[in-house]
């Protein structure tokens, strides 16, 4: 009977912790398991923890598994007095610590010999686990999943069985990568805008106002089909406002001073992450005569396709001039190629130590392929000698951070994807 199972929990920190509380809450008292032998002290409804795993598997059929790396979690789980060494088939085993996948399928082997079911278990949010208010991310066997599904009912709000042995270890990860690439992304936004005179606070007022639920993050994922394809007609009518807006932070960025390199990859990948996979022909060079047009080409054949979208509306006069005639007259002159104009005026920006203009001009050539990441580092060694070490130091900040943002830009290789 479900209401018979016994529980254990190995691990009484937050998280294991959380769950040994909320298992006592609902009734079902686990047997426990700590290094530290007064772990359970301040666990409202825990007992003392018993002397080894080994004994808290004697008298448990699920046992919760919360420590915090690979080699804890194969301790405690084939050690010797980790939980198989007084396992009898029937115990289920639920390891709650986030490992790599490879150590998951190690664990549940191991299980398998001795007739102990396995789940990989991810939970998250881990500051809710005395509260049952995890999310329990499940891979396993559904017959395991179902034997140990009261027990988890009993410190969960919810259980989602994502697949076979690995897949809920895998959508933790997975999870962990939207968590913290957010981070990431509101750490530039935060940034942009405190260098804009606004109080970061602002901006999560209006972040918190327009999508208190959080919608917007997953918007890419509830546009796409089952099959994970977004459909095109959705990628094409999203692009062009994409492109603008990520236009518009970089020129934001670059006006300030901010250097903010997931912007750059984000905007270089804009048609990937839309399935965009082909990319536009390019557009012909506008006519010479018509000296505007042609000299927001050539700043685009300096810095990117895209670079001249965010000055095509200004209508003061130094914006003017660096179109018309730096651009158009002296970057579209013959004798010198793009590439000879870049290395001279890489040189120049050298000399002020400004290294968002740095980065300018190397993501430029990193994105036209004129120069490789390890030739943009030797010419930076080479400035160092006559521009002096101190402005030499801003050139590395800039060409770094451009060969950042253009490495991780680009698709994996099929080494990688392995």
């Amino acid at each position: 009977m479900s209401d018979t199972l016994r529980a254990g929990v190995i691990g009484l920190g937050m998280i294991g912790g959380g769950v040994a509380v909320s298992l006592a809450r609902s009734g079902r008292v686990p047997a426990v398991h700590d290094v530290r032998a007064d772990a359970a002290a301040d666990l409202a409804g825990v007992p003392e923890p018993l002397g080894s795993p080994a004994e808290v598997a004697r008298v448990s059929d699920v046992v919760m598994v919360a420590v915090v790396n690979a080699d804890q979690a194969r301790e405690v789980i084939g050690g010797e007095d980790g939980l198989l060494r007084a396992a009898r088939p029937g115990l289920t085993i639920v390891l709650l610590a986030t490992v790599a996948l490879p150590v998951v399928h190690e664990l549940a082997a191991l299980c398998a010999e001795q007739g102990v079911g396995f789940l990989d278990c991810g939970v998250t949010p881990g500051d809710k686990a005395a509260e049952n208010g995890m999310v329990a991310i499940l891979g396993g066997e559904q017959r395991t999943v179902d034997a140990a599904g009261p027990v988890l009912a009993d410190w969960a709000k919810k259980v989602v069985h994502c697949g076979p042995p690995g897949a809920g270890m895998a959508t933790k990860i997975a999870r962990n990568v939207v968590t913290y690439g957010s981070w990431r992304t509101v750490a530039e936004a935060s940034a942009l805008a405190r260098a804009a005179g606004v109080d970061p606070a602002r901006l999560a007022e209006v972040i918190e106002a327009a999508d208190p639920e959080g919608r917007t993050l997953l918007q890419l994922l509830r546009m796409q089909d089952t099959d994970g394809v977004l459909p095109e007609a959705i990628g094409r009518q999203v692009e062009p406002l994409m492109t603008k807006d990520l236009d518009a932070a970089r020129d934001l960025a670059v006006s300030l001073g901010v250097q903010t390199p997931l912007v750059e990859a984000v905007r270089t990948q804009a048609r990937r992450t839309l399935q965009l996979d082909a990319e536009p022909a390019p557009a012909p060079a506008p006519p010479k005569d018509d000296v505007h047009a042609y000299g927001l080409h050539m700043m685009d054949q300096a810095y990117g396709p895209g670079f001249s979208t965010a000055v095509q509306g200004g209508g003061d006069p130094f914006t003017t001039e660096t179109v018309d005639y730096l651009f158009a007259q002296v970057w579209g002159r013959e004798g010198l190629s793009v590439r000879d104009r870049r290395l001279l005026t890489l040189g120049v920006a050298a000399t002020v130590g400004r290294p968002e203009l740095v980065q300018i001009i190397a993501n430029g050539a990193l994105t036209n392929g004129e120069l490789t990441a390890d030739q943009l580092r030797e010419t930076v060694l080479h400035l160092a000698v006559y521009t002096g070490w101190c402005k030499a130091t801003a050139t590395h900040t800039g060409v770094t951070a451009a060969i950042d943002a253009h490495a991780a830009a680009q698709p994996p290789t099929a080494q990688e994807q392995k």
